[in-house]
């Protein structure tokens, strides 16, 4: 095998493009994107020119959903249908987890493994859902589709189970099928404090089992009891939001579709597709009919923020050749370079946001529009317009304007305070919305063959920016000119 010092490892997860991971080095955290598609039957890695790596799963029915890379080693986890396996850099297999199928109903709650279920039975396939690398304790944590999305805590080194906690509804994070509908970060404190899960899901119409938003300790015994336990909890007030059952009389089928989540400074951020709601009961509903229009937005919470006071929604879209793009694919962030940054007028190590869009408002899945734009984001402008929200608002300035939960039209209050670029809410003029939309920069856009996924890293001050595309293709470009943009990118297709 060559060696890892010689050697920078690209991974790629096909048939369907939907998941790329660039090259492993020692200051690199890297995981992929979930998988939106149905699902992956290939990963191949991209040794050293014209060198590949193949991995194929022993069952072609077991298609790969999530992919994480442990920085120190190259090794590679994969989370599959019913598997979760560790490889080594070059694809050779190490050891694999069986996950399913078991017997369940997704009607069961709680699930059979806690008391009888009177619903019938059936062999059931477990769809990897979150894959997380927790580097503090040595662990994995693999989530997965199976009984209200319990969660699985295995030692990195040989995939052995160190807990499978079940029995409390604190332990069922999430109920819906598909691998794309849960997202987490974990987030890292001082050696005395345990670590924090930041768990954003889809809740598919049953928002009173599970929060859209949440904040779970991740305790450091594996098998503790406490495991997965909001961070606060009380009768009045808890570390989540939930979706109001009275949206769904406006839109039925309302739900939030977490794309992508990571923290930056003292925040967590997440990426989300979201139904745009309307005046009165189903305006605008597919249940009635009429096409869904949806937005983008990034929702923004402070790490410390137990109570969920600083929760803050932003809509995001890019305009390039006089196209609205704002439907989100994918995201990365990465830090900016020095040439980047002359662009966008940041600092070279500050964070950036490189997203994917299709264009308009509307998923059509069977007429899918294949025109796509990859844009890119300051973090800090993302921030700036949340601050000067928030300063408006406490000055009593317009409404919270916040529809799907139910605040639309609440007068925001007037307080005497100074708010900083830290501030983390009151339990006033909160959750809180922004309506006025922040646009990316546009790099490139392609009308004909749909970018589906995105990953960056700077090299010798360039941001080096890869796209994985519909057809299976890889895109990279090199965003090296002063105003920031890069040409057109270069397709190759793997072998």
């Amino acid at each position: 095998m060559t060696s890892l010092t010689r050697i920078r490892t690209c991974f790629f997860l096909c048939c369907f493009l939907s998941s790329v991971v660039l090259p492993v080095t020692s200051q690199t955290v890297v995981q992929a994107s979930p998988i939106h598609s149905a699902g992956s039957q290939v990963i191949t890695a991209s040794l050293q020119e014209e060198e590949y790596a193949s991995f194929r799963a022993e069952n072609p029915e077991w298609t790969f959903n999530h992919l994480a890379v442990d920085y120190r080693n190259g090794n590679v986890y994969l989370g599959a249908v019913n598997r979760i396996y560790k490889l080594s850099p070059d694809l050779e297999v190490q050891v694999s987890h069986e996950t399913g199928p078991d017997e369940d109903n997704r009607k069961c709650y709680p699930p059979r493994i806690v008391q009888p279920c009177s619903e019938p039975l059936t062999l059931t396939n477990n769809v990897n859902k979150m894959l997380l690398m927790d580097y503090r304790e040595n662990r994995l944590l693999a989530c997965g589709s199976l009984y209200q999305g319990i969660c699985k805590l295995l030692r990195l080194d040989d995939l052995f189970k160190l807990g499978e906690p079940f029995h409390k509804k604190e332990h069922y994070l999430s109920g819906v099928n598909e691998s794309g509908s849960v997202f987490g970060v974990i987030v890292s404190y001082s050696n005395a404090s345990p670590d924090m899960l930041f768990v954003a899901t889809a809740v598919d119409g049953k928002p009173e089992y599970f929060p859209t938003i949440s904040s779970r300790k991740l305790a450091r015994n594996s098998e503790e009891d406490g495991m997965f336990a909001y961070v606060f909890h009380d009768e009045f007030v808890a570390s989540m939001i939930k979706i109001p059952s009275d949206t769904f009389t406006v839109i039925p089928d309302f739900d939030i579709y977490y794309i992508y989540g990571f923290a930056s400074g003292n925040f967590v951020y997440f990426l989300t597709l979201q139904p745009e709601m309307g005046n009165g009961p189903t305006t605008g509903s597919s249940s009635a009919g009429r096409e869904q229009v949806y937005t983008s937005k990034i929702v923004r919470l402070c790490k410390a923020d137990t109570a969920f006071n600083s929760y803050v929604e932003v809509p995001i879209g890019c305009i390039s050749d006089n196209v609205e793009y704002r439907l989100l694919e994918a995201a990365y962030l990465s830090k900016a370079g020095s040439i980047l940054a002359h662009s966008l007028e940041v600092a070279p190590d500050d964070d950036v946001l490189f997203a994917v869009f299709s264009k308009g408002q509307k998923r059509r899945p069977r007429q899918a529009s294949q025109d796509s734009a990859l844009c890119v984001f300051s973090l800090r402008t993302i921030n700036e317009k949340i601050k000067n929200r928030l300063q408006a608002c406490y000055k009593g300035e317009g409404t919270l304007d916040l529809a799907w939960l139910k605040v639309k039209d609440i007068p925001c209050s007037s307080a005497l305070l100074t708010i900083d670029d830290d501030f983390c809410g009151l339990d006033m003029n909160a959750p809180l919305g922004v309506s006025q939309m922040v646009h990316g920069k546009p790099l490139f856009s392609d009308d004909a063959d749909k970018m589906t996924s995105v990953i960056a890293y700077v090299y010798k001050n360039h941001s080096l920016v890869f796209v994985g595309t519909k057809s299976g293709q890889v895109k990279k470009d090199t965003f090296a000119s002063k105003d920031g943009s890069g040409g057109k990118p270069s397709p190759s297709r793997l072998p």
